[in-house]
């Protein structure tokens, strides 16, 4: 298991379409992707979970995967929440 602490660094944080990529992203990874947020635990292949997140450019989250290529997918994910 791999788990990364990532502040958000997106001008317009985790709005919907930056959610639908991230979900895009997190579906090409054989691992289990989740993003946890505070008390939150959500599965960051699911839209409507990660919908519900409200995460903003600045906030910060942990990125959990687990699986045969959780650190590709940990660092992808990485990746896209600090694109600017």
């Amino acid at each position: 298991m791999v788990r990364k602490t990532v502040t958000v660094q997106r001008e317009e944080g985790l709005e919907a379409r930056p959610i639908a990529m991230l979900v895009q992203k997190a579906s090409q990874f054989s691992s289990k992707v989740h993003i946890e947020v505070g008390t939150k635990n959500i599965n960051a292949k699911s839209i409507m979970g990660m919908m519900s997140l409200r995460v903003g450019n600045g906030d910060e989250v942990v990125v959990v995967t687990e699986g045969a290529d959780e650190v590709a997918a940990a660092n992808e994910i990485e990746l896209y929440l600090k694109a600017q």
